[in-house]
């Protein structure tokens, strides 16, 4: 614990500037330069007896509570809690050492402890841009002397250790739903509520407009009136999630990575598909595979994805779709979902991955997911003022054309395409999810 050090309040700093007046009025008088001496001696003294009188770091205790997990992308809230241990009344400054590239709000803020009250609660907000591991450092604070000129500045220990996951909050059925309402236009959600899927569910009366195709004759028959089969999604499909964590993954896309708006889309998908009765898989891979969770069901397997993705990191090396097909599909033989994660503007990168893609059909039912850039796409049709920005829009359109062509191959061969921008990535992705289901095309 900290013994502390002096540092002097704006009073005291104001004190010493108004000695400057007699200090120049010094060349009129020398009386007046001793004046000037007179009034610094005496604040640094009272400077000296405002340090040692005040409060020490004993004198205070303070607790950070954070949660032990925190969410990439959102505010998360921090809070100290400071309490006094003397019965005298105390005042200064707290400054907390947030995680280092995490912002904050308000991690700088005064505090007043009065004797004999209950412990003042302080809050700020914390907003990692990332996941992975995170470390909150130790707390300092000034401690005000009695005569507001100097301050007491201690630090005390208070280093923890957090983990930073994916959105989570995302995940629950009422974001869920949020998304659906937003991103889907109302023709698409009126589809889509029509297809029920293709495994049997149960029998129920027949009603004006129900398709002929769907009465069970026998038991209609057996009961003396007309029945018709009801149907659902099919259940216990495994859906498998590739995350690309090559270089094309690592640019940033409204303040944050690809991988980490990749991340959360996939976890969200595979919530809901756990939801859905379905097996989820996962694979992320760069050059070789970083990480394989093979096809499993339940709310303990969700954990396990969580724990797996969290501290994906995208590297800057070129990615490698064929070893980690072939290492997927070497442990995969029933017909699966197989969403992959990545970026489909590189030509060169887009090439392998068309002719591994297109390999999995009609085995397996391909879906391959990008994030639209904004960015890109606004300096493709932007008209450029200059040479630079000529060449810009050259280069964006040159880009742009290169997806359209690799979508449309790869339409055109039976994959599907999800292409959005970073907000509504994961909307999307969950929305062709639901379609696939509800045309039970897999």
């Amino acid at each position: 614990m900290s013994v502390g050090r002096p540092v002097p309040t704006g009073l005291a700093v104001a004190l010493f500037a108004g000695a400057l007046v007699p200090a120049a009025l010094a060349v009129a008088s020398p009386a007046f330069g001793w004046l000037a001496l007179a009034v610094d001696v005496a604040v640094l003294l009272l400077c000296a007896v405002d340090f040692v009188r005040a409060p020490r770091a004993a004198d205070i205790e303070a607790h950070r509570e954070v949660e032990p997990i925190l969410s990439s992308g959102v505010d998360n809230p921090v809070r100290w809690v400071l309490h006094a241990r003397t019965d005298s009344a105390m005042r200064g400054e707290l400054r907390d050492e947030p995680p280092l590239d995490v912002e904050s709000h308000g991690h700088r803020q005064p505090f007043s402890l009065e004797a004999g009250a209950p412990p003042t609660r302080l809050m700020y907000r914390v907003r990692p841009p990332s996941r992975g591991d995170a470390r909150f450092g130790d707390v300092h604070l000034r401690l005000l002397g009695p005569l507001g000129l100097c301050s007491r500045q201690v630090r005390l220990p208070a280093s923890r250790d957090v983990k930073v996951y994916p959105d989570l909050s995302a995940l629950s059925r009422e974001a869920l739903t949020l998304a659906r309402a937003a991103e889907a236009v109302s023709a698409r959600t009126q589809r889509r509520k029509a297809m029920e899927g293709r495994e049997f569910e149960s029998l129920r009366e027949y009603r004006p407009g129900d398709d002929f195709r769907h009465i069970d004759w026998k038991s209609s028959a057996r009961h003396g009136h007309t029945l018709v089969r009801t149907w659902q999604p099919e259940r216990h499909q495994p859906v498998l999630l590739l995350l690309d964590c090559g270089r094309h993954m690592a640019g940033r896309v409204q303040g944050r990575r690809k991988l980490d708006h990749a991340v959360d889309a996939a976890l969200r998908l595979a919530r809901v598909s756990l939801d859905a009765g379905d097996v989820v898989g996962v694979v992320a891979f760069a050059s070789d595979v970083r990480s394989f969770l093979p096809p499993r069901k339940g709310a303990e397997h969700l954990r396990l994805i969580t724990e797996s993705l969290y501290r994906a990191e995208a590297g800057l090396e070129e990615s490698d779709y064929g070893r980690a097909f072939d290492f997927a599909f070497a442990r995969q033989t029933r017909r699966a979902l197989v969403v992959l994660f990545t970026d489909l503007v590189d030509p060169d990168a887009s090439a392998t991955l068309l002719t591994r893609t297109l390999a999995l059909r009609p085995r397996h039912l391909p879906v391959v997911a990008s994030l639209l850039d904004e960015d890109l796409e606004a300096a493709a049709t932007d008209v450029p003022g200059d040479a630079t920005a000529a060449y810009a829009r050259q280069a964006a359109q040159r880009m742009e054309a290169e997806y359209r062509r690799t979508a449309t191959t790869l339409r055109d061969a039976g994959a599907l395409v999800v292409r959005a921008p970073a907000r509504a990535f994961g909307a999307a992705a969950l929305n062709m999810y639901l379609d696939v289901k509800a045309r039970g095309q897999l």
